[in-house]
């Protein structure tokens, strides 16, 4: 049963993949606007309702890491060692994914131009990000012990989630990043003596 399983989870994967990967190519060459999903799906040679299976939109076939991404963030949070703080293990996540991701590979140019380029693609990607940043304020709630609702948690999870736009295009992406969580340990006072 257990091969049956993940023949069929690497098929499933491969198919998304395929997806994802058709979506991009075809978004760069005509424009988002000027492709529909049928276009993709037969790209990817499969058909629209297995598009849908796996995307539950035309916006979400360029995102197609979002949940993990999510997952990863929350447990970045949960899974730390014990001692190590939020910040680190964020700071840490951080550096060793997005940052290593290939941010100065022409793909991620190529992707953030398209991004830029589109207002759905744009507005999608904002509320991800609100999503991911609502779900980080979650975890950061339940590994402190902070009260429901507190703005200090909030304002923490806004600024772990901005800092890799802050840094990019950086000389030395992970040295800022490492100053950026610094300011976020330390505080801007003790930064600006």
């Amino acid at each position: 049963m257990s091969e049956t399983t993940g023949r069929r989870e690497r098929k499933k994967a491969q198919t998304r993949k395929a997806l994802a990967d058709a979506a991009l190519r075809l978004f760069t060459e005509r424009g988002f606007d000027n492709v529909g999903v049928r276009d993709v799906a037969e790209a990817a040679d499969v058909a629209v309702t297995t598009l849908f299976k796996h995307f539950p939109s035309k916006e979400a076939l360029i995102f197609d890491e979002d949940e993990d991404k999510e997952a990863a963030l929350v447990a970045a949070v949960h899974d730390r060692a014990p001692g190590r703080s939020v910040l680190h293990a964020l700071r840490d996540h951080l550096a060793q994914t997005r940052m290593a991701a290939g941010q100065d590979t022409p793909e991620f140019t190529t992707f953030i131009a398209l991004v830029d380029s589109t207002p759905a693609l744009q507005e999608y990607m904002h509320r991800m990000w609100l999503r991911h940043e609502k779900a980080l304020v979650t975890a950061l709630t339940e590994a402190t012990g902070a009260p429901e609702g507190d703005i200090r948690t909030a304002a923490l999870a806004r600024f772990v989630m901005e800092s890799p736009s802050l840094v990019r295009g950086h000389a030395d992406p992970q040295k800022a990043l490492r100053e950026v969580f610094d300011l976020l340990e330390h505080g801007w006072g003790n930064a600006s003596s």
